[in-house]
């Protein structure tokens, strides 16, 4: 008979508690608390992303079937749809904000030593927001217009190690330009933005940080050419010109030197018009840095398909944080977890085999072995042969 912990018991050991304590204790989330905890309370969230649970009543009555299990799954003496709900409400989103980000640094950490293959030396950062829609009626501090509600996720996404290392929850009728005042630009560091960001005060910050950006210009750019470049246009690259912009208050907000360049995308039969502050780097190249944007495109939609981020197990804006934070925190679990048993499955075929297996008792660096079905020895066969 197995002895060994449950698989949610061994995924909840990769979570760092002494650190989640310290933010606890910061905002008091354990005051006067019995015996329902900030970690319990954590934990059963979790068990609800890698189930995922539809609602509330529905994670509730899940957990409760496997009452005995309690004690070894960490989800204290008892789990009721009141506890959880109230602790969604009342106890502090940002204990789970802070111990997000402390997951994610360390998921970062562990993935860049993984991240050989990917043919940029320098961090390549992809920034861009979702929306999530919610019922104005029953959301009512999520104001989007006049009959419909909904938040939006400013997300910085790492492409190099598939990371989201900044997320920012506010309201959808925030707009996408104010998120870039909550960046903190690294020197040397790439940044690709879609068109909806292009903001020339902004942009020259990051000039002035030492970082680069790529980003797509309005079609009423008014840009006055200094001199050409050579361009091999084999690879896709037109024109390759470095200027200034015309229009004064364009110039005034970026007043250095800027490089255009026009790329024609075979595939979608189009053609692509680059802004970057980068005067050096090939110009294929820059194009290949701005196709990378669209891993976050894909990252927005399967954390929609597969983690609890569009329907809430909660009403208020607490509740609604606390599920959000708890859901990175899961991601960024996951891929600590493949990271760190060298798994061959990708975070989404680890997340699938972990939602279908919390309650077994399989080791974690078994259940994630890649087999290879194709390598089976047959048993030789001793007949003999009649001709």
């Amino acid at each position: 008979m197995n002895q060994g912990k449950y698989v949610f018991a061994q995924i909840s050991a990769f979570l760092p508690q002494r650190i989640f304590d310290r933010f606890v204790a910061k905002y008091k989330g354990n005051y006067r608390v019995h015996h329902f905890s900030c970690w319990n309370q954590l934990l059963c969230m979790m068990f609800g992303q890698l189930s995922n649970r539809d609602s509330l009543r529905d994670l509730v009555l899940t957990i409760n079937a496997h009452r005995s299990k309690f004690y070894h799954l960490g989800f204290g003496k008892a789990v009721s749809k009141t506890n959880l709900a109230v602790a969604n409400e009342q106890r502090d989103w940002k204990i789970y904000f802070d111990f997000a980000n402390s997951l994610i640094t360390e998921a970062k950490k562990i993935c860049v030593e993984d991240s050989t293959t990917f043919p940029f030396p320098n961090p390549v950062y992809a920034f861009d927001s979702t929306t999530i829609n919610l019922c104005l009626n029953v959301f009512c501090w999520a104001t989007f217009r006049n009959k419909e509600g909904g938040i939006k996720l400013h997300t910085q996404y790492d492409v190099r190690t598939s990371i989201p290392v900044f997320i920012d929850v506010t309201n959808a009728c925030v707009h996408d330009i104010n998120a870039m005042d909550k960046i903190h630009y690294e020197p040397g560091s790439f940044y690709i933005f879609d068109r909806g960001y292009l903001d020339y005060t902004r942009l020259h910050i990051i000039q002035a940080c030492g970082a680069y950006f790529v980003i797509r210009p309005r079609k009423t750019l008014q840009f006055k050419r200094l001199y050409s470049a050579p361009v091999d246009k084999s690879t896709g690259v037109r024109c390759d010109q470095i200027g200034q912009l015309k229009y004064f208050y364009s110039k005034k907000g970026y007043p250095d030197k800027i490089r255009k360049i026009r790329f024609y995308d075979v595939e979608q039969k189009r053609t692509l018009i680059f802004l970057t502050n980068n005067l050096l780097l090939p110009s294929d190249q820059i194009a290949a840095l701005y196709k990378n944007r669209w891993k976050i495109e894909l990252f927005f939609k399967w954390i929609k398909q597969h983690l609890r981020i569009t329907s809430f197990w909660g009403r208020t804006e607490n509740a609604v944080m606390t599920q959000v934070y708890t859901a990175i925190i899961t991601y960024c679990a996951v891929a600590i977890i493949r990271q760190k048993l060298k798994s061959a499955y990708s975070t989404y075929e680890v997340l699938q085999i972990l939602g279908a297996s919390l309650l077994d008792k399989t080791p974690l660096n078994e259940l994630l072995q890649k087999k290879n079905n194709q390598d089976v020895k047959e048993l030789l066969d001793n007949q003999l042969k009649i001709f």
